[in-house]
């Protein structure tokens, strides 16, 4: 028996290893199953249509709603649980997507508090708020006779395969969602512009389309790329500076509120990034956050910095991906629109078609009751006993009179014509009836004529929808292309640096020996030494450079205006080189020899000059043989700029004992030139834009606002402009200023021209009464001006007077309010060609000319021969240009 029982447990093991085989049949589902989940996700819940540019759980919610709409508004919970017959989620979900769709401000009708889209702010709970289809939506989303109709999930109703939107509502939306593989992120774009755009591709033209965001804010689209995999696109707080201490961030990032931006500019400040006193958030129906800085900080500065390092500014990428044919297609916002336009171009034609046929089936019937009450055709009935009879009898009737009918007489028509009541027939109007008839022809040849001309019908559809609803839907979102933020020139300097000169360490941590500086974690440091090494790198908390360190500083990339002056010996025993050089460019932590690479090499004199200065030093020898000179001057202005790898010019073959500084001196470097780019709003040195001047150390930039405020700054490529500059200029002291203004207190228009008194300091000069403003202002030495006179009642216009400003009011200061320009009612005053004038040269001191490069004056004969070897121990990775004269 129990080999019996241990027989059967072994076929019966044997018998149970086929369910292994269906083990791997389980793994075959898993595949399918979790193909049909991903399928699922995909279609069903993330990614929109392209038809209607909805996701399913939009579509079934704005079903719902035409199906509970009345007019009325409807509680968004009784809504929720509406839509739940056609959407197989929990209400939660519906109520969040019905938030987002009335939070786009378009097909929704709100009341209530439905969240705030600035501040982040959540809705209220879904009993306590109510909503409504808005006009625009009953307009463009609902037509029960041309939508494709299907089953629900549970088969007891029936809902839209799509909605009939005759509109590119995804485009306006904007549409996100992550399914399972892929994800869609399509940025809402102008209402009236997705209109223009539509128009213009029924026209045959070309148009492009970029977004425009709720939250309003700066943006950079030049990379935007139709909306594709691979576009970015950048956006900016507006921020504008309210004083010297103070900054506004009036509109936000999209995809930002005021509680996040508010975070990250705290954990910027805390991280030691930006440098901030105090942060208030005012916002209520518009943005207004307030940033007031410490004392002595840069506004200008701190914007950058506020677009560094915090939400200020962020990066969206694009990915336009939609449903069509029930399949994942990746597409562009133009080709979406041209699709979106065709599709309610064929909407439209199938709304006409079947307007078409129901006034040609009001025709049909119209013009058979005429006949058959005109010629008493129901009298014929009167014997008939059967229903076949009273069919027959009335169709032998109509006969003679239906030859204009455009189609054959059914059964149908005959009921409907014995459906008829006496009362009707004997109050019959045959006048009113061919009114009707005539009517509907009217209509008829109407509607034929929009299906010819279906195009120049549609757009007069869009042109429609453009007046009735684009009011207020103006673009929100300033077009702008941005600068580049360098990081490194607008962090605060969190951290101080410390250098052992003796034992050549620098660093953070160093904090018994010799501060250097402040600085930040991102800054780049550069050293030299005394044996004429050059080292680039970060900032960290200790780093060994080299023994006998001689300067160190905070390296700025691509700098060409701090020059270098150095004089080294070459080898122990060798001769003595004079250079000068700029240091644009280096591989980080790698050593630089300045000198010729020989040992015992050592540098004898060294200064950094952040302006190209040129000092006079004086060369002291050692007592030595028949040396006749043992000191003489050398000046550092007769020595060209090179690179940093130029062997130098020979000052002595003789031992030096000491290198002097004598006198300090100037630039030799040539003014600098600065452009003003009117795209991104920022000065530059790199020739975009306008070329504003050329400008020394000393000099500055004047600044005229609209609002008669005028300052003097030095130009400097981070600073900000407000929207209302009208001039921007160098400033000559000298050159006065005309200005012609209406003084509100007075109610008259006064002429005044003055000299800035105090550079560098903001002042208005017209009256600070609220209605007085700026009319011209010029900077011209002999500017003229046009007045125009208004037409007074009762008297002739007078005729336009042209006045020379200079003759009509000496110079008086800022603060003056002017002379009197007329009594008569000025209508406008207009600044005409200023007389001509030969003004006066700037004269600077530090006019020097940059000589040709030649031997250094020495005591010695053989100085008198120039051992210069412009490339002899240049480096090929070195990026520094050789003879230049840098600007």
């Amino acid at each position: 028996m129990i080999e019996d029982q241990n027989d059967d447990f072994t076929n019966e093991n044997i018998d149970n290893q086929e369910p292994q085989e269906t083990i791997t049949r389980i793994t075959g589902m898993y595949k399918e199953w979790f193909l049909d989940y991903a399928s699922y996700v995909i279609l069903e819940r993330a990614v929109p249509a392209i038809e209607d540019g909805f996701k399913p759980v939009q579509r079934r919610i704005m079903h719902s709603m035409k199906d509970l709409d009345d007019g009325r508004y409807n509680k968004v919970a009784n809504i929720v649980g509406h839509t739940m017959q056609y959407h197989p989620h929990g209400d939660a979900s519906i109520a969040d997507a019905m938030v987002q769709i009335g939070q786009k401000d378009l097909l929704i009708d709100t009341q209530g508090n439905w969240g705030n889209i600035l501040t982040g702010d959540r809705a209220a709970a879904s009993r306590y708020i109510e909503a409504r289809i808005s006009k625009f939506g009953l307009d463009v989303v609902f037509n029960p006779k041309i939508t494709e109709w299907q089953a629900s999930y549970d088969g007891r109703r029936k809902e839209p395969v799509n909605l009939p939107v005759m509109f590119p509502l995804l485009l306006a939306q904007g549409g996100e969602g992550i399914a399972v593989g892929l994800s869609t992120k399509i940025l809402p774009h102008n209402f009236i512009e997705l209109i223009d755009a539509s128009v213009k591709h029924l026209q045959g033209k070309r148009f492009t389309l970029v977004p425009d965001f709720p939250t309003a804010g700066v943006a950079d689209f030049s990379n935007y790329n139709d909306g594709l995999r691979g576009g970015k696109v950048r956006v900016r707080a507006k921020i504008s500076q309210v004083d010297k201490n103070t900054l506004a961030i009036t509109e936000i990032p999209f995809a930002t509120t005021t509680s996040s931006l508010i975070d990250s500019i705290l954990k910027a400040n805390d991280k030691g990034k930006i440098k901030i006193k105090k942060i208030e958030d005012n916002t209520a129906a518009e943005v207004e956050i307030l940033i007031h800085l410490p004392s002595g900080l840069s506004p200008d500065k701190t914007i950058d910095a506020l677009y560094a390092f915090t939400s200020c500014e962020s990066s969206i990428s694009p990915l336009g991906c939609v449903i069509e044919d029930n399949k994942p297609l990746f597409v562009g916002v133009t080709e979406m629109l041209r699709r979106s336009t065709d599709n309610t171009v064929d909407l439209l034609k199938q709304e006409l078609e079947i307007k078409l046929g129901e006034f040609e089936e009001q025709w049909h019937f119209a013009s058979l009751e005429r006949i058959f009450i005109e010629n008493r055709i129901y009298r014929d009935i009167e014997e008939e006993e059967t229903w076949d009879g009273v069919i027959n009898a009335i169709d032998k009737g109509l006969q003679p009179h239906i030859k204009h009918l455009k189609r054959a007489i059914t059964t149908d028509d005959i009921t409907r014509l014995t459906e008829i009541r006496i009362k009707r027939i004997s109050k019959f109007d045959i006048d009113k009836a061919q009114q009707k008839i005539d009517a509907l022809e009217e209509q008829i040849a109407e509607v034929k004529h929009h299906l010819e001309h279906l195009i120049d019908y549609a757009i007069a559809y869009f042109t429609r929808l453009k007046k009735e609803y684009g009011e207020g839907r103006e673009r929100k979102t300033e077009i702008r292309t941005f600068d580049d933020v360098d990081a490194t020139k607008v962090i605060i300097r969190n951290t101080k640096l410390y250098v052992n000169r003796e034992e050549g360490f620098i660093g953070t941590s160093l904090r018994r020996d010799e501060y250097v500086g402040d600085c930040s974690d991102i800054d780049d440091i550069i050293v030299f030494t005394k044996a004429g090494k050059m080292m680039v790198t970060k900032v960290d908390s200790k780093t060994f450079i080299g023994k006998d360190i001689i300067h160190v500083a905070i390296f700025k990339k691509k700098d060409k205006r701090t020059i270098y002056n150095m004089i080294y010996k070459d080898g122990t025993k060798g001769p003595s080189y004079i250079k000068r050089f700029a240091v644009t460019s280096v591989t980080r932590d790698r050593d630089y020899d300045l000198t010729n690479g020989n040992k015992g090499s050592a540098c004898l004199y060294f200064s950094a000059n952040p302006n190209g200065e040129a000092e006079v030093v004086s060369i002291n020898l050692r007592q030595a043989g028949s040396i006749k000179k043992l000191k003489w001057d050398i000046d550092f202005a007769d020595i060209l700029i090179k690179g940093r790898a130029s062997k130098g010019n020979l000052v002595t073959k003789y031992p030096v004992k000491r290198v002097e500084l004598k006198e300090k001196g100037v630039s030799t470097l040539k003014p600098r030139k600065i452009w003003f780019d009117d795209t991104v709003q920022r000065l530059n040195v790199d020739g975009r834009g306008e070329l504003i001047g050329e400008f020394r150390g000393e000099d500055k930039l004047l600044i005229i606002n609209q609002s008669g405020i005028l300052k003097t700054v030095t130009p400097e490529v981070t600073m900000h402009f407000d929207d209302d500059m009208i001039v921007m200029e160098k400033w000559i002291p000298k050159k006065p200023i005309s200005a012609v203004y209406f003084n509100g207190e007075k109610e008259l228009y006064y002429v005044k021209r003055f000299l800035i008194e105090q550079e560098g300091k903001e002042e208005s000069f017209i009256s600070e009464h609220p209605n007085s403003q700026l009319e011209i202002v010029s900077t011209d030495w002999k500017p003229m001006a046009e007045i125009v006179f208004a037409k007074e009642r009762g008297k002739d216009r007078k005729d336009n007077l042209e006045i020379n400003l200079e003759e009509f009011i000496d110079l008086k200061g800022i603060s003056a309010q002017g002379n009197q320009l007329t009594k008569d009612k000025v209508n406008q005053v207009n600044l005409l060609e200023p007389l001509p004038y030969n003004a006066p040269e700037e004269v600077h001191a530090d006019d020097l000319e940059v000589i040709d490069e030649k031997e250094v004056p020495s005591e010695s004969s053989e100085s008198n021969t120039s051992t210069e070897e412009p490339n002899s121990n240049k480096n090929p990775d070195i990026d520094d240009e050789g003879q230049t004269a840098l600007f």
